[in-house]
């Protein structure tokens, strides 16, 4: 691959590199690495801002459940993708720091939801909206259909990405 990003390409094969891979996918995997790194350092910010002890991969656990609500472990586990001893061990340390608490499930008695505490949900609330206001403010210039276009992309992503 060049410096440019471009690849080179065979002569009358637009968009294919010299190993056969159309360019769009070579693209589309280098921004998404650039934009996962970057998504990772902000969400280990976003975890310490929540409280300082907070594991930067409990923080979409704590995301979920503010915007879904009482939940099983095991439907958290499936969504985020961990096993049941990840999941457990997190939600473990997100009690002990006062974000999370457990309440029997009235449909099994032998299954827990988990839910936000108040502070949880209060230490969640201001970093999330202090996190839009980052975005508001880095995006002003762009077009507010780009951002819903931006938005339905990246939805329809992780949506095809969960088959």
């Amino acid at each position: 691959m060049h410096e440019d990003g471009r690849s080179g390409g065979r002569r009358g094969e637009p968009g294919a590199s010299s190993s056969g891979v159309d360019q769009e996918f070579l693209s589309l995997e280098r921004e998404l690495t650039v934009f996962l790194r970057r998504a990772r350092a902000n969400q280990a910010e976003m975890a310490r801002e929540v409280h300082p002890d907070l594991e930067s991969s409990a923080y979409g656990l704590l995301v979920r459940l503010g915007e879904c609500g009482r939940q099983r472990a095991t439907d958290l586990a499936a969504y985020i993708g961990v096993g049941k001893a990840t999941m457990s061990r997190q939600l473990r340390a997100l009690e002990e720091l006062g974000l999370v608490a457990r309440e029997p499930d009235p449909a099994d008695g032998r299954a827990w939801l988990v839910h936000l505490t108040e502070e949880g949900r209060r230490r969640l609330g201001r970093v999330r909206e202090a996190r839009r206001a980052t975005y508001v403010r880095r995006l002003a210039h762009w077009d507010r259909r780009e951002v819903a276009e931006l938005a339905r992309l990246l939805h329809r992503l992780n949506t095809g990405m969960e088959r």
